[in-house]
């Protein structure tokens, strides 16, 4: 038996180059799924690309314009990793409107305990970090990225922009009590309660 023709030029394509990428695909998934429990070490290396990267941009000294595109990235997915995934501000504001719905967090002093679930995992945040850095450190080596700037600008702007950003959300964290990290917490011995 034959295979079935492809009915447009491009599935034949399609299915071709899907034949070639599948085990480079699944390679590199595998990769990522194996790195998955040493945090540390990942974070490591992300550190180490970055700091590759600002070499490069304080070395050549250009390619302001990637550094800030990057640095506006980062700060990004940062907000994004220390946000809840159900906005408890959105869920008081329905709830306003139908008293039936309940917000995602603890609002009150006896309420019972949920879980907090970030809108960004600390893996996914990871893997969007190091792909930004690796994109980034690839764009500051061609001249059509090297957009001249005035760089003190684009640090002072950024400052304001972080400051800005972290107050609003430290804000809301303090208004929702919620709190995004696990070290402080009290943690409780497993063994105890069996």
């Amino acid at each position: 038996m034959d295979a079935p023709e492809p009915d447009t030029p491009f599935s034949a394509v399609a299915s071709t180059t899907s034949r070639f990428t599948r085990p480079i695909v699944q390679q590199y998934q595998a990769l990522l799924d194996k790195s998955t429990p040493y945090v540390t070490y990942r974070w490591a290396g992300t550190t180490v690309l970055l700091l590759f990267f600002l070499l490069r941009i304080v070395l050549a000294e250009g390619w302001y314009i990637v550094c800030y595109s990057l640095a506006i990235y980062l700060l990004n997915l940062f907000l994004a990793f220390l946000q809840p995934k159900f906005d408890p501000s959105l869920t008081e504001d329905e709830s306003l409107e139908d008293d039936d719905v309940r917000s995602p967090l603890p609002v009150k002093q006896d309420e019972e305990f949920r879980p907090f679930i970030r809108r960004l995992p600390e893996f996914k945040f990871w893997v969007s970090a190091t792909r930004a850095v690796l994109i980034a450190f690839f764009c500051a080596w061609f001249e059509v990225f090297n957009v001249p700037v005035f760089w003190p600008v684009l640090v002072v702007y950024w400052i304001v922009l972080f400051t800005l950003t972290m107050k609003r959300q430290i804000a809301h964290m303090i208004k929702y009590r919620y709190v995004p990290f696990s070290f402080g917490k009290t943690r409780y011995d497993q063994r105890a309660g069996h």
